[in-house]
């Protein structure tokens, strides 16, 4: 029986509808068993305060992620109803308009939360005498109230582009503030007073967008159900595997989440215990359910399916949003309890907490080095991510009788090791404290990784393993290729503008406000992160790389770049030695450190660093350079022999032809001889 046939009814939506219920049911008992929202004796906001933050906050959440799940459908999942295979893509204007009207609702209940935290935080009831200035000064002034405003500002702008998408472009446009709103979001709550900020807030990210995704992009394919049509088995095809990422960030960031909040397993015995015990039940509940999914519906689906197989899918489909909005209950009631473990630091700071924000590591030592580790758990994921996301392509090639050499996921594996290792290990915590340690930190990340990395091509294995999409929609391998032959990526991949950023770029960083937003602001620290791996992979794949890109330039103009960069390198580091002021002096000077050289003398080891370290590296690139030009020539000159061995040595023929003309033009008596030229490879 044709899936068309086969209608969801009413089970769908229903289950949208009962999640929401149920996620505010939840969140009031949460609250209730954890005493959240007792009256209190001194500065009691009010009942209206104590129980509806909880609830407006738990639908302002379920709002953001139907929205961001609806883009991320229309941005890379929904067919569009074009290209060579049928699909009539209607659901696709469905989806847009469900992601701007939870988008509206997320603006109004987003107010909503900041009205109602301003209030809990001050301890103020809704009709107290001066309550709008004082909301107004929270809003702009205090850094909890400029963040939720921020929220409101992300939720109003997705409001806008959501409802003016026209295609995956727009709808991934859109995305992008309600992207930052979850960010926004993830400062707030516990992990804005964690003692371990960067962790907490890192794994509140990834645990806020994974639950994002996985909610709502089922409550969309849910909402649009009626518009899918034969496009629901490729709409749930492709949704699975972004379902099945999703529950890998929340779980492993709500793990790291509970260490940070509780002691061990005496603490579950607490309120905030008792609930996160739940909210780990009902998660595996969901993980359950979408193996079900995965396994035993999402095969059976298509045109030639039995009837009762779309039937079964939307039941499971509506037990696990309602699953999903018990879940999402149980976290706001999390959010509303004080966790067993004290979140704020406590007693008398030393000069680097209170700079830093944490204890000043030991001397440093070789071991050191190797064995510390501060982790920055948005990196690490990312690259755990990629490891595994390029050895499955790799075996995808492999699997269909397609060669893809060991050499180069050997090399993929290195640098994203080598990354993680620099952003979360040694590197990262003598970094935070010591220029010479950051500038290591900088030379591994900037020269270094982007060897191995570029050396992987993982454009090109990504352009040979991933699906091609013929329904109109972009899927991950129209992204990729559409952005690397991009008007902007040719600009900055051209490989003279690739060596002057690579190399300029050190200026315009270390010798701007930059540096200081680096340290002291994770989002700095992952733009530069992210920038300075870019810039280096862009220069090396000019040079050396495989992957696409504009025209390489003849070999001597790419040693001439790479010497290019050497000198300024050494200009740079020459720089440092000989500098007399501190870079960051409110950073580096007032750690008080009793170990190590001073912070100047540190700055000045650091240009020797970034002097001496850089060398290797592009000697590495040198001889590379070298080595290709060599096959090149090897290349050519055998691809010359072998055009001779068909045509008869035409080409010297022709010239030696053209050569007797000029001497029979020449026998009236000017001094001028041609003389035939042989070829090497004739005998004589």
């Amino acid at each position: 029986m044709p899936t068309t046939s086969v209608r969801p009814g009413l089970t769908a939506p229903a289950g949208v509808v009962v999640g929401g219920v149920l996620a505010v049911v939840a969140a009031l008992v949460g609250v209730t068993v954890s005493g959240a929202a007792g009256a209190t004796d001194l500065l009691d906001p009010g009942a209206v305060v104590r129980w509806g933050s909880p609830v407006v906050t738990v639908l302002a959440e379920l709002s953001a992620a139907v929205t961001l799940g609806a883009l991320l459908l229309a941005a890379a999942v929904l067919p569009r109803g074009s290209g060579r295979r049928a699909s009539d893509g209607r659901a696709w204007p469905s989806a847009t308009a469900v992601a701007g009207t939870a988008a509206g609702a997320w603006t109004l209940l987003a107010v909503a939360d900041l009205v109602l935290t301003y209030a809990r935080v001050a301890g103020t009831r809704l009709d107290a005498e001066g309550f709008g200035p004082q909301l107004g000064l929270f809003a702009t002034s205090i850094s909890l109230g400029r963040t939720l405003a921020g929220v409101v500002a992300c939720a109003a702008v997705a409001t806008v582009l959501a409802l003016l998408a026209t295609g995956p472009r727009s709808a991934a446009l859109a995305a992008v503030p309600a992207l930052t709103g979850f960010v926004l979001w993830a400062q707030t709550g516990h992990a804005s007073g964690d003692t371990n900020h960067e962790l907490a807030v890192g794994a509140m990210v990834l645990h806020l967008v994974g639950a994002a995704l996985w909610i709502g992009g089922l409550a969309t394919i849910a909402l649009v159900a009626h518009r899918l049509g034969d496009d629901l088995r490729a709409t749930v095809s492709r949704w699975s595997p972004v379902a099945a990422w999703s529950l890998a960030a929340v779980a492993g960031s709500g793990l790291v989440n509970s260490a940070l909040r509780t002691g061990g397993l005496d603490d579950l015995s607490t309120p905030y215990g008792r609930l996160l015990v739940a909210k780990v039940v009902l998660t595996a509940g969901l993980a359950l359910l979408g193996l079900a999914h995965r396994r035993s519906v999402i095969p059976r689906l298509g045109p030639t399916a039995s009837g009762r197989a779309p039937a079964l899918f939307w039941r499971l489909a509506a037990v696990e949003l309602a699953l999903m909005g018990a879940v999402s209950g149980v976290a706001a009631a999390l959010g509303s309890t004080e966790p067993p473990v004290e979140q704020q630091q406590t007693g008398d700071l030393t000069p680097a907490e209170i700079v830093t924000g944490h204890p000043l590591p030991p001397s440093p030592r070789p071991d050191l080095w190797l064995t510390s580790f501060r982790w920055d758990v948005l990196l690490a994921a990312g690259c755990l991510a990629a490891v595994v996301v390029y050895t499955r392509w790799a075996l995808r090639l492999r699997a269909r009788g397609d060669r893809w050499p060991v050499a180069r996921t050997l090399s993929a594996v290195t640098g994203l090791v080598l990354l993680a290792w620099v952003t979360s290990g040694g590197p990262a915590v003598y970094g935070h404290v010591l220029f010479s340690a950051h500038m290591i930190q900088h030379m591994i990340m900037v020269m270094v990784v982007p060897i191995f990395l570029a050396l992987s091509a993982p454009v090109t294995l990504a352009a040979r393993a991933l699906p091609v999409r013929h329904d109109g929609s972009r899927g991950p391998r129209e992204w990729l290729l559409g952005l690397v032959h991009s008007r902007w990526a040719g600009f900055w991949a051209h490989p003279v503008v690739a060596a002057v950023n690579f190399a300029g770029s050190m200026i315009a960083f270390y010798y701007t406000p930059a540096f200081e937003y680096a340290l002291r602001w994770q989002v700095g620290h992952l733009l530069m992160v992210a920038h300075f791996t870019l810039a280096g992979y862009l220069f090396v794949n000019a040079l050396v790389g495989i992957d696409p890109g504009p025209d390489r330039p003849a070999f001597p103009i790419r040693l001439v770049l790479l010497f290019g960069t050497m000198v300024f390198h050494a200009f740079f580091g020459v720089a440092l030695v000989t500098q007399e002021s501190l870079l960051v002096p409110e950073w580096f000077g007032l750690l008080g450190r009793p170990w190590g050289p001073s912070a100047l003398a540190d700055q000045r080891d650091g240009g020797a660093i970034a002097w001496g370290i850089s060398e290797l590296p592009m000697l590495a690139l040198a001889i590379g350079i070298a080595l290709a030009w060599t096959k090149d020539d090897e290349r050519t000159a055998k691809r010359l022999d072998r055009a001779a061995d068909r045509d008869g040595d035409a080409e010297l023929v022709a010239y030696n032809a053209m050569l007797a003309r000029m001497a029979g033009a020449s026998q009236d008596g000017s001094p001028e001889r041609a003389t035939e030229v042989r070829s090497p490879r004739a005998p004589g």
